[in-house]
C-alpha cells in the first residue's frame, strides 16, 4: 500500500495545466522517510513549475478572520477616510489607491507587515484579524525557507541567513476587485512579475489569477478553500541563477460576478541584505544571469517607492553574449 507521500506525489503532479498541492505539515514530518519525499516533491514544484498551493500551513479559521478583516476596511470606512493613505511621500508604510481604467481595475491598500506591523487603526477587527494572520503567515515564511534551502542542497538556515528574513521587508497588497460590468476594462492587475522571496495569497472569491508556465501556457488559479496560493519571487531566482525561476502572473476580471477581494503578500529579504547568485549556483557552465544589488535598491531601481515592491528582474538580467 503506498504511503501517505506516494499518494501525496500521484495527487499533486498532473497535467500542466494543474497547479501542485504542498502539504506543509509533511514537509516536518516525525517520519524520516515521509518528510524526505515531501522535500522532493516541493522540490519538483519549486522547479518545474515555480508555484503552488499550500495546505496545512496557516489555520483555516485566521485566513477566514483576515478576508472578512479586509471586507470590513472596504465596507466600514468611506472612501475620504481611505483616501487619508494617499501617497504622502516614499517612506509611507500605509498606502491607499483606486485605479479605474482600461489597464488597471482595483480599489488597494498596501501596508508593510514586516519586520514592523503597520495597519490603519480602524475598524479594529481589521487590525487584529490580519495582523494574526500575518503572525502566522510569517512563521510558514521561516519554515518554507527551511524547507526550500532543502530541496536546493543546503542546510535549512541557509536562505534565512542568505535573506535575514528576521529582518525582512514583507508588504501586503489588499485588493478590492469590482465585477465585470462596473470595471473600465478586463484587467485587474497587468502581467508583471514580484521581486522577493516569494508571494503569498489568499482571497474569498475564487477566479482572476492567471499564471504563466514555463511552457509559455496561461494557468488559471483557483485556490481549494483551504489552502494558500505560493508564487516563487524574483530575488530566489536571482539567488538560485535561474533555477527557481520568478512567474509572470496577471489578474483578468472576465468572469468576474461579483466584487472580489484578495491578499497578496510579498515576503522579501531586509532592505539592506544584497542578493547576487550565489556561488553554489554558478560555475563555467552557468555563468551568473543575474547582475547583485541591496533589496532596497532594486525595488527603487525604477524610480518606484519601498511600498510599491515593483519589479526589476528584467533590468537585473545579465544579456546572453552575442
Amino acid at each position: 500500500m503506498a504511503n501517505t507521500a506516494e499518494m501525496f506525489s500521484q495527487q499533486c503532479f498532473g497535467s500542466d495545466d494543474q497547479v501542485p498541492t504542498v502539504d506543509y505539515s509533511l514537509l516536518f514530518s516525525d517520519d524520516q522517510n515521509e518528510r524526505a519525499k515531501s522535500l522532493e516533491h516541493l522540490g519538483k514544484a519549486c522547479q518545474e513549475f515555480g508555484f503552488f498551493y499550500l495546505i496545512n500551513g496557516v489555520e483555516e479559521s485566521v485566513v477566514e478572520a483576515a478576508l472578512k478583516g479586509v471586507s470590513d476596511f472596504f465596507e466600514l470606512t468611506n472612501q475620504d477616510e481611505r483616501s487619508e493613505y494617499l501617497k504622502k511621500n516614499s517612506r509611507d508604510r500605509i498606502r491607499w489607491g483606486l485605479r479605474s481604467h482600461a489597464g488597471e481595475n482595483r480599489e488597494y491598500l498596501k501596508i508593510v507587515a514586516h519586520p514592523e506591523y503597520h495597519c490603519p487603526a480602524k475598524p479594529a477587527s481589521f487590525r487584529d484579524a490580519i495582523g494574526e494572520y500575518f503572525k502566522g503567515m510569517h512563521e510558514v515564511e521561516l519554515g518554507l525557507a527551511k524547507a526550500i534551502s532543502r530541496t536546493m542542497g543546503h542546510e535549512e538556515t541557509y536562505i534565512e541567513k542568505e535573506f535575514k528574513l528576521e529582518a525582512g521587508f514583507d508588504v501586503s497588497a489588499m485588493n478590492l476587485y469590482p465585477p465585470s460590468f462596473q470595471s473600465k476594462g478586463s484587467i485587474g492587475v497587468p502581467d508583471h512579475t514580484d521581486p522577493g522571496f516569494f508571494v503569498s495569497l489568499i482571497q474569498d472569491v475564487n477566479g482572476g489569477l492567471q499564471i504563466l508556465s514555463h511552457k509559455g501556457k496561461w494557468v488559471t488559479v483557483s485556490i481549494p478553500r483551504n489552502a494558500i496560493f505560493i508564487n516563487l519571487g524574483d530575488h530566489l531566482e536571482i539567488l538560485s541563477n535561474g533555477k527557481y525561476k520568478s512567474h509572470v502572473h496577471q489578474v483578468v476580471l472576465d468572469d468576474n460576478q461579483v466584487k472580489r477581494i484578495s491578499v497578496a503578500t510579498l515576503h522579501g529579504p531586509s532592505l539592506d541584505t544584497f542578493v547576487a547568485p550565489a556561488p553554489g549556483f554558478v560555475d563555467e557552465s552557468r555563468p551568473p544571469a543575474y547582475g547583485g544589488m541591496t533589496y532596497k535598491q532594486s525595488l527603487e531601481l525604477n524610480g518606484s517607492d519601498e511600498i510599491d515592491v515593483q519589479s526589476s528582474l528584467s533590468e537585473l538580467r545579465i544579456p546572453l553574449p552575442v
